[in-house]
C-alpha cells in the first residue's frame, strides 16, 4: 500500500465530509479527490516518468496541499522547499535534486534559479487552468512500490551541512499507521495546520485524511489567529514547535480563551523544559504530547501521549517506541547497551530512510547493519521510555566534564524573567570548551548576566554554570522555528 492510497480510500469512504478548508473555501473529500487527481494528471502530462522529482515552494495554503497530494498521486518524488529559506539554499537544493517540474508562486519564482529544462508551474491561475484541463481524469498508477522514494527532504538541524534524506514510500506508510495508532485518530479530528507543511506538519496530513478528518488552514500563524481557530473551529489536534506553543500560551492567558475540543497539542523539533511543560499543561489542560524523530526517521520514532505526561517522572522523556519503530542504545563499538546506560540512539524499521541523495558515503556512515545512527545521545529506562541527552556533537566537554545543554536550559528557564534559553559550547584555551548561554527575557522583565549566572550556579554548581550569559531581545531561529545555535556562536556576546 502506498501513502496516497490512504487518501484515495478516504475519498471513497468519506466523500461528503469536509476534508480541507481555509478562510475562503471548503472542499469535501470528493471535491479534493477530483482536484488531486486532476493535478496528478497534469504532472504526468508534463513528465510521464514515474519517480521523477517535483520541487514545491509555497506557504501553507490550500493550493499547496493540493499540489503536494497531486505529486504523490502522480507517483513522483516530492522535494519541499521552504519559502523562508535563503535563496542561495533553495537554489542549491534545486541544483542538487534536478527536478523536472518546479511548482511555486510568482513571488518566489522571481527569486529562484530554475533550470531552463525544468517546467515551471505557478500556483494560481496557471494551476487552476491545468485543473480544468484535466478535470475528471485519473492518473496512471501502479508503477512504484514501497521501496521507491516518496520524498527528498533536507535536514534542517542546528549543526552540520544539510543533506537530502531519501524517504521511501514505506517510511511514509509506517508514519501514517503509527500516527493513527498513537493518537487513535478518527473522523471527528480537526487538525490546525500551524507549522510549515514543508517540515513536520507534512507527516500529519495523510494520517488525518486517512481517517476522514478535516485539515484547517488559518490565514496566518500569528498567535491571535491560531487562538481564534482553536476556540471557534473545533480544533482537536495540532503540531507546533515549543516556541509557537509559548506564544500561543501568552495569547490565551491574555485573552482568557478556552479550547474545549483540543485533545492533542503535540510539540517536537526541540525539547521543552519541565517548567514550560507545567505551564503549558496548566494553560491548555492535559493535552500536551510529544514525539521524537528525525528527517531520517520522520516524526514518530517514539511518542509520549497525554496520559504519559500525568506522571511528572516522565517529563524528561520523549516517550516509548511507536508502533512500527525499534529503538535501542548503542556504544561506539556497535554493541547494544542495557537499560539505563547512555549511548547513541539507534533506530530500525520501516520508518527509516533509504539513505542520503547522491551521498553514498554519508549513507553508509549513518545506516549500519540495518540501524539508523541518529547522532543523538540518550538512554532507555527500565520501563522502556527514551530519555535524550542532546545531540552527541552538542555535548559540551569542559574541563574534562560532560555538560548537556538541556540540563542547563532547564534551570535557566525556571528563572522568573527568562522566556527561553539556549546553551552551547565555545572553544576555550583553559577549559577546552566553555559553557555559554543566550537568553530571551519575558516582556517587561529584566535580569542581569550576573544575576542569571548566580541563579544557575545555585542550582547546577560551578562546572555546569555558564561562564557567560548573553541577553537577547529575541533568539535567532531556523525556518523550522528552532533556536539556531550556530548563529549564537557566531554572534558571540553581541545581542
Amino acid at each position: 500500500m502506498l501513502p496516497i492510497d490512504f487518501f484515495h480510500r478516504a475519498v471513497r469512504r468519506h466523500a461528503d465530509r469536509i476534508a480541507i478548508q481555509d478562510p475562503h473555501e471548503s472542499l469535501t473529500y470528493r471535491e479534493l479527490g477530483h482536484r488531486v487527481n486532476a493535478f496528478a494528471c497534469a504532472l504526468q502530462a508534463i513528465d510521464a516518468t514515474a519517480g521523477s522529482r517535483v520541487a514545491l515552494c509555497a506557504p501553507n495554503t490550500l493550493e499547496h496541499v493540493i499540489a503536494l497530494l497531486g505529486v504523490l498521486a502522480a507517483e513522483k518524488v516530492w522535494v519541499p522547499l521552504n519559502a523562508r529559506n535563503a535563496t542561495v539554499e533553495l537554489d542549491r537544493t534545486l541544483a542538487f535534486t534536478e527536478p523536472s517540474i518546479v511548482i511555486t508562486d510568482a513571488e518566489q519564482a522571481g527569486k529562484l534559479r530554475i533550470d531552463p529544462r525544468a517546467q515551471l508551474l505557478l500556483l494560481g491561475e496557471a494551476t487552476s487552468a491545468l485543473l480544468r484541463t484535466h478535470a475528471g481524469q485519473v492518473p496512471v498508477q501502479g508503477r512504484i512500490g514501497p521501496e521507491d522514494i516518496q520524498a527528498i527532504k533536507f535536514t534542517g538541524g542546528s549543526t552540520g551541512v544539510p543533506k537530502g534524506v531519501m524517504q521511501p514510500c514505506r517510511a511514509w506508510t509506517a508514519g501514517i499507521v503509527s500516527q493513527v495508532h498513537a493518537y487513535q485518530l478518527g473522523a471527528d479530528e480537526c487538525y490546525l495546520v500551524a507549522a510549515p507543511v514543508t517540515h513536520g506538519t507534512s507527516t500529519y496530513l495523510l494520517p488525518i485524511l486517512a481517517q476522514g478528518g478535516r485539515l484547517l488552514l488559518p490565514s496566518d500563524n500569528k498567535p491571535a489567529t491560531l487562538a481564534r481557530a482553536f476556540a471557534g473551529e473545533g480544533v482537536t489536534i495540532s503540531f507546533m514547535p515549543p516556541t509557537l506553543i509559548y506564544m500561543l500560551m501568552a495569547e490565551v492567558q491574555a485573552s482568557g480563551q478556552r479550547f474545549a475540543s483540543l485533545r492533542h497539542l503535540i510539540y517536537g523539533g526541540a525539547p521543552m523544559p519541565r517548567e514550560k511543560i507545567r505551564a503549558v499543561r496548566a494553560c491548555f489542560g492535559p493535552v500536551l504530547e510529544t514525539t521524537y524523530g528525525q528527517t531520517e526517521a520522520p516524526q514518530i520514532v517514539t511518542v509520549m501521549r497525554a496520559d504519559d505526561f500525568e506522571d511528572e517522572a516522565n517529563w524528561s522523556c520523549v516517550g516509548r517506541p511507536a508502533l512500527m519503530s525499534d529503538v535501542a542504545i548503542m556504544d561506539p563499538q556497535g554493541q547494544l547497551l542495557p537499560a539505563g546506560e547512555i549511548g547513541e540512539v539507534v533506530v530500525r524499521g520501516d520508518l527509516v530512510m533509504a539513505g542520503y541523495w547522491r551521498q553514498p558515503e554519508k549513507s553508509a556512515e549513518t545506516l549500519v547493519d540495518g540501524w539508523l545512527h541518529t547522532g543523538d545521545g540518550g538512554f532507555i529506562d527500565a520501563r522502556g521510555y527514551l530519555v535524550l541527552r542532546d545531540r552527541l556533537r552538542e555535548v559540551i566537554i569542559t574541563g574534562g566534564f560532560n555538560v548537556y545543554p538541556i540540563d542547563v536550559e532547564s534551570v535557566l528557564d525556571q528563572h522568573p524573567a527568562v522566556h527561553e534559553s539556549a546553551v552551547y559550547g565555545v572553544d576555550d584555551d583553559k577549559w577546552g570548551e566553555a559553557v555559554h548561554a543566550a537568553v530571551q527575557l519575558k516582556p517587561g522583565q529584566s535580569a542581569s548576566e550576573t544575576e542569571l549566572i548566580a541563579f544557575a550556579k545555585a542550582h547546577l554548581g560551578s562546572v555546569k554554570t555558564p561562564k557567560r550569559i548573553h541577553i537577547h531581545d529575541s533568539l535567532p531561529r531556523s525556518v523550522a522555528g528552532k533556536v539556531h545555535k550556530p548563529t549564537l556562536k557566531q554572534q558571540g556576546d553581541k545581542p
